[in-house]
Parts: structure tokens; sequence; C-alpha cells
């Protein structure tokens, strides 16, 4: 029996949206023919199996949030992740770095092939894999490169290297066509022209859909960099997408960074219908000025499910406000920034720059080397809920936003932000933080990985617990997984070489439970892992990917 568009939307839903009451699941959702914002779905039958038996993760951080937590991992438990029971099982070669977060999806039928967990990962070299998840056979692996074309050159910038092909996450849909759809962004280039093409494959074979792929060109209102006639045009060549693809209400959305610092570039948020790939809206968020790119270090855009939450880089900022508080000119750069995608029109409904935001941009010290995390709504000392999210970048201070009323910007020295704790983080976040039963946890460069708790809505201003281990640049992105509210494991890289797999204890980061140096003769080692690499965890294993493959951890057979 095929499963429907609806049920299937429920099966992919955050798992901390669900309410459940007497054996009845109720999922909010935006009920516009009901005529209210917020609404409850009562489910049966069929609706509380799929919340319960939910296993795939389908873009990066496991949810649109971004919070990294899978709280259904029912295999891996804090007494089994040890160095005697738990190690590297395997690794899927692939013929390129992998740069974006391994995806997985359960049961899915390969024709000639049967019914396999399958592992999704997409490379610099412009490959995109399938894999059997628990065994590591080779599924099905595609190129996207047009006719004559090869993957990008790294540009003469470091940070993607040595080629530019996937960077970003992908995201999929097991609703879309037939069988479900991978959607993926691919740099290529002839010799003498770039591309940036959108792609959404078929999920059993590879194959192209929805008459993809499709170039990535889009123009928006401006005189900043690269303007002509009254517009700023997107340069294929002078950009990459390196943020995780978000899924929203049916839209695609794709946001695009620079190479290094190389100007002239300005910050692109666009967004294709996943059904047909035509562009449903643009926005430049820096488009009277220059550089403002989405960077968020591989993490992807946020959403609470209706609005766009993400950190933008250093860029020009017009500290001339009009009357409403926003800048005059429309140039957001270096702030924490909220898009509304109502009626396929992108626009900042609110924002939050810090008073000393143009000193920050000018020194290198912008948000943007990090990611925005979605909290989960939080009562705070007076009984009211408080919908938050939080954020922090290369100045070593963390942010917490109130997404109903962010801050905007004021000039005299006093950052009106629901909170702010300066100076915490030591080496500054080249990542992005995780959230799983009131703590989060941040791994900047230089420093401890740090787990910091919530108390009525607020975040204490030191940390709870840390590791021993220091991470080195660019820092870690911890993901966390979890059955239900026990045997939380935060896993997280170390970026040395070769890399390290670390697990902690989620309830005190000092106790550490694994790490892949602990067994005796290299048995864990599994390379290097990129600078953006992010574990996933799932149904008992850990996926890392390399620069060279997929890196499987797991219980060992005795």
């Amino acid at each position: 029996m095929r499963v429907s568009r609806f049920s299937r939307q429920i099966q992919s839903s955050n798992p901390q949206n669900l309410r459940f009451d007497g054996g009845v699941a109720y999922l909010p959702f935006q009920a516009r023919r009901l005529g209210s914002r917020l609404s409850w779905l009562i489910c049966f039958g069929l609706c509380v199996a799929l919340a319960s038996s939910a296993t795939d993760v389908v873009t990066y951080h496991n949810d649109m949030a971004r919070t990294g937590q899978n709280l259904k991992e029912t295999i891996l438990t804090t007494t089994n992740v040890k160095a005697s029971l738990f190690g590297k099982l395997f690794t899927f070669p692939v013929d390129g770095v992998i740069d974006a977060e391994p995806l997985y999806l359960s049961a899915v039928s390969i024709p000639g092939k049967g019914t396999h967990n399958v592992i999704y990962a997409v490379t610099e070299n412009d490959t995109v894999y399938a894999f059997d998840a628990d065994a590591g056979t080779p599924l099905w692996h595609v190129s996207v490169l047009g006719a004559g074309e090869s993957p990008s050159g790294n540009q003469g910038c470091g940070q993607i290297t040595p080629q530019i092909g996937i960077t970003s996450t992908p995201v999929i849909d097991r609703s879309s066509g037939p069988n479900g759809t991978i959607y993926v962004v691919a740099m290529s280039t002839n010799s003498t022209k770039y591309f940036q093409r959108i792609h959404a494959l078929d999920i059993t074979t590879g194959a192209e859909e929805s008459g993809g792929p499709v170039n990535v060109a889009a123009k928006y209102p401006g005189k900043g960099d690269n303007s002509h006639d009254g517009y700023v045009i997107f340069d294929p060549a002078q950009y990459a997408e390196r943020q995780g693809l978000l899924l929203l209400n049916g839209v695609v959305y794709t946001a695009w960074t620079s190479h290094c610092d190389d100007q002239p570039y300005t910050g692109w948020l666009i967004g294709y219908s996943e059904s047909t790939l035509k562009q449903t809206g643009v926005l430049d968020v820096t488009p009277n000025g220059s550089e403002g790119a989405i960077w968020q270090t591989g993490t992807g855009i946020a959403s609470d499910g209706k609005d766009l939450f993400f950190l933008d880089a250093n860029g020009t900022f017009d500290t001339t406000l009009n009357k409403q508080g926003f800048p005059s000119k429309g140039d957001y750069g270096n702030g924490f920034l909220k898009v509304s995608p109502s009626n396929n029109k992108l626009r900042v409904v609110d924002y939050f720059n810090m008073s000393n935001t143009v000193e920050e941009s000018q020194k290198d010290q912008d948000l943007g080397s990090g990611g925005a995390v979605v909290l989960p709504d939080m009562k705070d000392a007076n009984g009211k809920f408080r919908s938050l999210a939080i954020g922090a970048g290369k100045d070593q201070n963390i942010y917490i936003v109130d997404r109903s009323n962010m801050g905007k910007f004021n000039p005299n020295n006093d950052d009106a932000i629901y909170q702010e704790i300066d100076g915490v983080l030591g080496g500054g976040e080249w990542a992005t933080a995780a959230y799983y039963k009131g703590s989060v946890y941040f791994g900047p460069q230089g420093n401890n990985l740090l787990q910091f708790k919530f108390s009525k809505a607020k975040l204490a201003t030191s940390p709870y617990s840390r590791s021993t281990a220091s991470f080195t640049y660019p820092g870690s992105t911890p993901s966390i997984s979890a059955n239900g509210s026990s045997n939380g494991i935060v896993c997280a890289i170390e970026h040395t070489d070769p890399s390290v797999l670390h697990a902690y204890h989620a309830g005190h980061l000092a106790k550490e439970l694994y790490n892949s140096n602990q067994a005796e003769n290299q048995r864990d080692n599994f390379g290097n892992a990129s600078h953006f690499g992010t574990p996933m965890i799932v149904n008992g294993k850990v996926y890392v990917g390399t620069t060279s493959g997929v890196a499987v951890f797991g219980l060992l057979k005795h």
C-alpha cells in the first residue's frame, strides 16, 4: 500500500513537535483553510504508527529546526558505546571529498535489488551515491555533470578544495515523484563557463525528475556589487552552495556563499518548487552593498515550519533605519535574520544586529561562521511560553533571540536581544550547536565541547559541563542520539590528522564513552573528515563523511 503524501509529511515531521495523549498523536500544522495560524491535528491509527517508527534522516542535522537530535535511537546506549563493543565497521568508498552530511532512508525498494536501508552521500566530484546502510554494498551512483563538464576548481580558496562540485547536504522528500526525490545542488564548468544547477533525483535509481536539472540564475533590485541596470546579478562562478538545503512547504531553499572573500559578491537566498523546479522566490540581503554571504559552516537554514532563520556573514549593514527599524537600503550584513516566504515573496520580517556590527564586519568577527538552531518552546519564570532561536559566530558570544521580537539594531551600545552571553565560547564558533533535553552543546574552535543548560527559558551564563578533549579549528558540530529522554549520547568530530570521533554522555560531557583512538592497532582510524563534517546517527550506527568515503561505526560482532 502506498502511504499518502499527507502521512509521509507526518512521518518526516520534527519529533519534538509531536504531542501524545492517551495513544493519540497531536501534530501542529498551518491550517490555512481553517482560518487560523496554528491548529492541532488529531491522528489515530496510521498516524500514531508512523510517528513512533520514523527513522529517516532526510535533512541536515535531523530536522528543519537543526537541533541535531535523533530521539528514536533504540540500539546505541550509554553502556554499549565503548571501545570493547563499539567501533568502525566498514567504509563506503567514493570518488571525492564528502563535505555534506550523509542522509538515511529506511526500507527503500531498489529496482532489481530488493529493499534496503539506504545511505545517500554526495561528493565534490559531482557524484551522488546510494549504499546499503547496513552492509556497505553499492546500490547505484550517478554523475550530475553535463556533457563536456567537470567540477569547478577551488577558485583560489582553500575552504572547499581541491574541487567544488556538490558541497551542501541535500534534502529528501519521500512523497515527491513516483518513489521519492533527493534534491541536490551542483557546481560545474566546461572550462569557459560555470554552472550552478539544482537536480531532483529519484531515490531508487538516481534518475532526473521534474524536468531537471535547472540552472540557477537570478537578479534582484539593487545597486550593490555586480549590479547592472538597477539589478544585482547572480554570477554562478562567484558562489558556492555550502549550507544544507531546506525543504519547506513544497519549496527547496538554496543559499549562497562566496569563495573566501573574493569580490564581487552579495548574500543570496533562492527558492525552487520541489515539483517543477521553477524558481519561486529570490532575496538578496545586501542588494545595495557588498558581501553578506550565507556561510553557516554547512549548516542548513533553520525553520520553525513557517519562517526561515539564519546567520549572515560580514557585509554591508545600513545603520540608518527606516521608521519600522529596518535598514534603510535593505542591507543586513552580519545579522541574525528572520525571512518570511509568504506568497512566494521572500522578505526579511525581523532581525538582530549587535550595536558594534559594523566594527565586527570590518574585523571579520561576524556571525556568519556559525549556524542558527530553532529551539522548542519553553516556559519562562512567569509561565509564559517563549519561542527562541540560538546562534553564535566568531566573536565568542552566544545570541538567543525571541523569534517574535528579535531586537533589531540599537546603535547606542545596548543590544535589544532576548539574551546575550558574551565571551563564553573562547575561540569562537565555526560550527553549529545541537539541542537535547534542555541543554545546548557548542563545539567552539580551540576549546572543549561545552554543555549549557536552560532553566525557565534562560540559558546559564557558564557551561554546566565540558569535555576533556579540546577541538582544534574549526571546532565541531555535535549530533545527538537518544531513546526519548534516555540514553542521550553526544557525538562530535575532532578535526586532527587523522580525525577522531568522540562519544559523550549527554548528561555530562566529562563522561566520555568512546573515541576512535582507544582501540589497539588503529582499529577505528577512519582518515580525515572534511572541516564541514557532521556525524549522523541512526538505527544503531554513526555515519561520518570523509575525504574519500563514508565511515560507519556501530556495535561490533563478537
